[in-house]
């Protein structure tokens, strides 16, 4: 990171449920950078749990000095959760954000003081002195007062939540996808073409470094990848040629059937094969394996004239993040009137330019000999 800016962002390692839904092992940060021209500039807040740190990191960055200008990217509190507390240290600094943001800044803080404020779109410049930073309109990355900056001296973009990640600053720094991944399709997933016209803009930058909000600074090859990973990503394209074999098995029996639909694609050299337990495993880590890959096999019980639960809540949370483009077969499971795959076909069929692969096979109480050649049937569709 270029000597003009200042990592003043906060680990929180006892952030172990992030946005309340999102399990975080270790910990989340939030990051925030002091940019150093002749006039001072804050890139963003941070989460309310962290500002009497986040406080003292400034000052002591700062040295006496004053910031002229805070700039708020995004009004998400992990990020815009210092404002007040800033704006009460700091009274004389102007704040810059979206027209957009500033709204909403309002109805996070109804007691602040916005007077000195300065909105700001798409093509509108701040002179720091030696240094510039240019404004980036972000719309709906992932929610629409989203701006990001550029400085040209320094080659460096600040991308508020784009390139984010799970974790404290330091965590698995030298596997970045791997969390990187999980963040991106859960909280922006939805967003791909959103994201894609970013990318597309940051293409006419010339860019070293990109200074997320979430996660480390990248740089290098990381940057690279990470650039590669959000193109596919953002396209809904595919990652790892495989199939993901999701199950919601409320005894164990339809468990038994993914598990060997899973040893059958193995045998057929179809790719990576992953079976997950979606009753079990962390929900958001199957999401990203189904956004990873290009098939998915889902297998569950029905349950009350419908499916399993858990299944249901999968698919409607892959459908809520805009999952499409890839083949899926279904398996369904009941003893007395199985129903689990009218009603996953029924959440299936709104995906885009999704294939839903015949036949859907029908499992009565337990696998039997005489299921197998339906199970294969599928499973060589797949391929």
């Amino acid at each position: 990171m270029n000597a003009k800016v200042k990592y003043i962002g906060c680990d929180d390692a006892d952030m172990h449920l992030f946005e309340s839904q999102y399990v975080t092992p270790e910990g989340m940060c939030y990051n925030s950078y002091l940019v150093e021209g002749e006039r001072l500039a804050v890139m963003d807040t941070v989460d309310p749990r962290k500002t009497d740190e986040w406080m003292e990191k400034l000052a002591a960055s700062l040295d006496g000095r004053k910031p002229e200008y805070l700039i708020v990217q995004h009004m998400e509190p992990d990020h815009s959760g210092s404002i007040a507390a800033f704006r009460q240290a700091y009274p004389d600094t102007q704040i810059v954000a979206s027209q957009k943001a500033l709204q909403f800044m309002q109805q996070f803080n109804p007691e602040i003081d916005l007077g000195n404020t300065m909105a700001v779109k798409e093509g509108d410049t701040l002179d720091l002195g030696g240094l510039t930073l240019a404004f980036v309109a972000a719309p709906m990355v992932h929610w629409p007062e989203v701006i990001v900056t550029y400085c040209p001296e320094i080659k460096t973009l600040f991308s508020a939540d784009g390139f984010g990640k799970f974790g404290v600053i330091e965590a698995d720094k030298d596997d970045w996808a791997c969390e990187a991944r999980r963040y991106y399709f859960n909280i922006c997933g939805k967003y791909g073409m959103p994201v894609n016209n970013l990318l597309k803009k940051a293409a006419g930058l010339e860019i070293e470094t990109i200074c997320p909000l979430h996660g480390p600074i990248l740089e290098g090859e990381m940057l690279a990848e990470a650039l590669r990973l959000y193109t596919v990503w953002s396209q809904y394209g595919t990652e790892t040629e495989g199939v993901l074999v999701a199950h919601a098995s409320i005894h164990g029996n339809t468990a038994k059937v993914a598990e060997k639909i899973g040893a059958m694609l193995r045998e057929r050299n179809v790719g990576k094969v992953v079976v997950a337990d979606l009753c079990r495993e962390d929900m958001a880590e199957v999401i990203e394996d189904a956004f990873r890959m290009n098939r998915l096999i889902v297998c569950a019980s029905s349950y009350d004239g419908d499916v399993f639960p858990p299944m249901h809540m999968f698919l409607w949370k892959l459908g809520l993040k805009a999952f499409q483009g890839r083949k899926v077969g279904i398996v369904e499971n009941g003893t007395w009137a199985p129903c689990a795959g009218r009603a996953m076909k029924a959440l299936i069929e709104g995906w885009k330019n999704t294939d839903i692969v015949e036949p859907m096979v029908t499992i009565r109480s337990t696998m039997k000999e005489s299921d197998i050649e339906a199970i294969e049937t599928l499973v060589d569709a797949m391929k």
